[in-house]
């Protein structure tokens, strides 16, 4: 049951939101107004307009706030020189109508960062590409179910977990009432004509509900309606000024999507209604998604303080690429379904990365690590 003490209602349409703990603002993902709170539990003022000249400050951590989400029992503070655990996952769907050039660049390069940078052991990286011998490591539905499983298997406090995808997404109906869009995002594993997709449901229940206090979970999707594929509750909505409010994205059915008391962190390549690109344009090399070639070069050039700068850069760099990444294919699932054969961008890239939290104070601020 969510704890109530954090709720507000929209200045709007009246809706109740959570309120992140800590903010001063919330944004309602059905009306879009941003209701202004000075403190969590007083009346809301007037909703704050991204037309205001003063721009938006993030509040300061406040060291007396409490998680309405972490349900954790009380215990010594978590050992940070935990275990270090990845699943790395690329799919290029080869010699199909659906085939991504990218996607397998993407995978060897996030588990070249991760060892390199983070260092990742490579004894606890899973990498699931069409180029694996293992039949256990072709991405598959199966066998990404499974990664998914051992990925979060045993996890202890202090470790550090990592799900990297790149290949296509799409969306469905969803019929239970926990999506604000009344769509489903998916992620499709190589097999998906024939064995379905990964619905946004099962890869809360396995990767994000199981997260006990003390363990950090990021993910990195590089597909097309990924926004919120991990249904984590709160959405950074950003202007292309660089001010943001947090949405609230809990279902109103009420069904339960938080942590057993751990960290959820994702970032995503588009908002739920957008596609993602597979292009050669940002390296001038070769082909990569989009998302994970800017996430990768804001770590590179420094511009990973926060992980509201690590947001700002990758953004900075698809905008000023502009209509330079025209003619690569979208990883769009759906519109390719829809068309019935492959679709060019055109006139450039439309996506807006996106960064979805869970039981995290501030993340936009927040210093971040992997």
């Amino acid at each position: 049951m969510y704890n109530t003490d954090m709720l507000v209602n929209c200045s709007t349409c009246r809706t109740p939101l959570q309120l992140p703990p800590g903010a001063k603002s919330i944004r309602c993902a059905i009306c879009q107004a941003i209701t202004h709170v000075a403190d969590p539990r007083s009346a809301p003022p007037p909703p704050y307009s991204y037309n205001s000249p003063a721009p938006y400050q993030p509040p300061l951590p406040s060291a007396s706030a409490l998680s309405p989400y972490n349900h954790a029992p009380p215990g010594p503070p978590p050992s940070p020189h935990g275990r270090k655990k990845a699943v790395i996952c690329g799919i290029s769907y080869r010699y199909s109508r659906h085939e991504l050039k990218g996607c397998i660049n993407d995978a060897k390069c996030m588990r070249y960062l991760l060892i390199n940078r983070f260092k990742f052991p490579e004894s606890s990286i899973l990498m699931l590409t069409e180029e694996e011998t293992d039949p256990y490591r072709i991405p598959t539905k199966h066998n990404i179910r499974m990664a998914l499983y051992w990925l979060v298997q045993g996890c202890q406090p202090g470790d550090s977990l990592v799900f990297h995808y790149s290949g296509h997404g799409s969306q469905q109906r969803n019929y239970n009432g926990d999506e604000v869009d009344g769509y489903d995002e998916t992620l499709c594993p190589l097999d998906f004509e024939t064995q379905g997709m990964i619905v946004d449901d099962e890869i809360n229940a396995t990767i994000v509900r199981p997260l006990p206090r003390g363990v950090k979970l990021h993910a990195i999707i590089d597909a097309c309606h990924s926004g919120t594929v991990l249904d984590l509750p709160f959405l950074c909505r950003m202007d292309r000024s660089g001010r943001y409010a947090w949405e609230d994205h809990r279902p109103q059915s009420g069904v339960w999507k938080g942590t057993n008391g751990g960290e959820a962190i994702s970032f995503s390549g588009c908002d739920d209604h957008q596609t993602s690109a597979d292009t050669s344009a940002l390296s001038q090399i070769t082909s990569t998604g989009a998302m994970t070639y800017c996430f990768i070069q804001a770590i590179e050039r420094g511009e990973a303080t926060t992980y509201g700068s690590i947001l700002n850069s990758m953004r900075d760099t698809i905008r000023n690429t502009g209509s330079d990444l025209g003619g690569g294919p979208v990883t769009s699932l759906l519109t390719m379904l829809l068309t019935g054969g492959s679709f060019s961008l055109g006139g450039g890239l439309r996506q807006e990365p996106q960064l979805t939290a869970y039981n995290t104070f501030h993340v936009y601020a927040k210093p971040f690590s992997l």
